[in-house]
């Protein structure tokens, strides 16, 4: 958390007001993130260039800058990106302010400093670390039936964490995970090996719409997550299973279950979700 819907909901609320706008410069208080941040990257690649657009890839943001820089800045678990008047008090977690020609300023913080934010020559970014092992986007062509039948022959790890792996497709991540195999009918302990042509296309199609289902209401606020102006999402209201341990399923009415995988809690109703 933040997930894909989160990431790609601050990209829609930042980039319309950032397109255009020139980065000033920056403060840097605290450069020890997940990846210690160097501040001549930043002199280099990001200081005095306008921002033509924000992209996104997976849970990764990406700012195309003028003149061939980049910035790439991942949210980490707590991490918010947003906007503030030139007048903002810094807060205790506040880690790396931008200035903007417009007067406003771009605030990155994150209370656990699990985020990260690297700059960089955009030419590179296809071998960038980062980035380099990534899967399909799951909203885009790429990513369908035949592809995750194809890429899940012979695996045996359950298919709950295959979905999460990033290197299989991006930005699959907790919450949405859960959701889109109780949608799906899926069982999460289900060797992916398992699952069939058809079932590959109910859970595909599953994961399609809950993401989108969640960008359109604004992404998951479970405590830290907040959008470019710093609003929460409103997609809680909308989770079947995800955090309603010991609750009645709205399908069956079966209580909903928890079990832990991979070190994170799985959410699931053992009526509807079959192996």
């Amino acid at each position: 958390m933040p997930e894909l819907p989160e990431v790609e909901t601050v990209r829609r609320t930042l980039e319309p007001v950032l397109r255009g706008d020139t980065i000033k410069g920056f403060i840097i208080y605290e450069p020890r993130l997940r990846w210690t941040l160097e501040p001549s990257d930043l002199e280099r690649w990001v200081k005095g260039r306008t921002i033509r657009n924000m992209a996104r890839r997976g849970k990764y943001l990406i700012f195309v800058l003028e003149g061939g820089g980049a910035m790439l800045v991942h949210l980490g678990m707590t991490g918010v990106l947003s906007l503030a008047k030139r007048s903002h008090e810094r807060r205790t977690h506040d880690h790396v302010i931008f200035e903007l020609a417009s007067g406003g300023q771009l605030v990155f913080n994150d209370v656990r400093r699990f985020g990260s934010i690297d700059a960089f020559e955009y030419s590179g970014i296809a071998e960038h670390p980062r980035l380099c092992h990534l899967g399909p986007e799951p909203l885009e062509a790429e990513f369908n039936a035949e592809y995750l039948y194809r890429v899940s022959r012979g695996m045996k790890v359950n298919i709950k964490n295959f979905i999460m792996d990033a290197r299989r497709v991006v930005g699959v991540g907790n919450i949405y995970a859960a959701e889109a195999l109780f949608h799906s009918g899926i069982h999460p302990k289900t060797p992916a090996r398992r699952i069939g042509k058809e079932r590959c296309a109910l859970l595909v199609e599953a994961i399609q719409k809950i993401l989108q289902d969640a960008i359109v209401k604004g992404g998951t606020t479970i405590s830290d997550f907040r959008n470019g102006y710093g609003e929460v999402g409103y997609f809680g209201q909308s989770l079947s299973v995800y955090g309603r341990e010991g609750e009645p399923c709205t399908r069956c009415k079966k209580i909903i279950r928890r079990m832990v995988q991979g070190g994170r809690s799985t959410f699931y109703c053992a009526g509807c979700q079959r192996g």
